[in-house]
């Protein structure tokens, strides 16, 4: 990883831990995957853990709220 970064002229250490971050946030959940999902790939054993380190992003709860939006104006008809 860490050769990984330099190549990329990352200016901060990548470590396990950032790999997990990215890989609950960018990989999984922006992608639609639930948490709960995710929390048992993690391999917590609550979602509370899980939330730690699955930050949501501000553009998945902008998709998100779209998708609510669609579906309720869907019902109004």
């Amino acid at each position: 990883m860490k050769e990984i970064g330099d190549i990329c002229n990352i200016d901060f250490d990548i470590t396990f831990h950032t790999a997990r971050h990215t890989f609950a946030t960018t990989i999984t959940l922006n992608n639609g995957v639930p948490i709960e999902t995710v929390s048992k790939m993690l391999g917590h054993s609550n979602i509370r853990m899980t939330q730690h380190y699955a930050k949501i992003q501000e553009a998945k709860i902008c998709e998100d709220m779209q998708l609510l939006k669609k579906v309720l104006e869907e019902r109004k008809l």
